[in-house]
């Protein structure tokens, strides 16, 4: 990040390519570095960011496990280190990194 835009490295020629959170959009949710994200383009200007279909991210806040939760208990909302909230199972906690799914902002498993 550079002031309120993100730079992206071209990994073929090493160029840095300068977004602004607007272009990201969503994808901002899954800005950790040395993810590697398709940018999109339209006549040689960026116009979108496409992150990979799982990416790891570490849990900075949730709630402890609750023993003896009943099965409607069995998730709580977690929030990752890009800002993002996910629910995840009780046996998640802090300074975990889970797998995401991009597509759904959906948790896959405990990475």
């Amino acid at each position: 990040m550079s002031g309120e835009d993100a730079v992206f490295m071209d990994l073929e020629n090493y160029e840095q390519i300068r977004l602004s959170p607007e272009t990201i959009g969503a994808s901002v949710n899954y800005l950790v570095p040395n993810v590697v994200m398709t940018i999109e383009l339209h006549e040689g200007k960026p116009v979108g960011v496409q992150p990979p279909l799982v990416v790891e991210l570490k849990v900075v806040k949730t709630d402890p496990y609750l023993k003896g939760a009943t099965q409607s208990a069995s998730n709580k909302p977690a929030t990752l280190e890009t800002g993002l909230v996910v629910t995840v199972p009780q046996f998640i906690k802090e300074g975990d990194v889970v797998r995401v799914d991009t597509r759904e902002d959906k948790y896959v498993e405990r990475a």
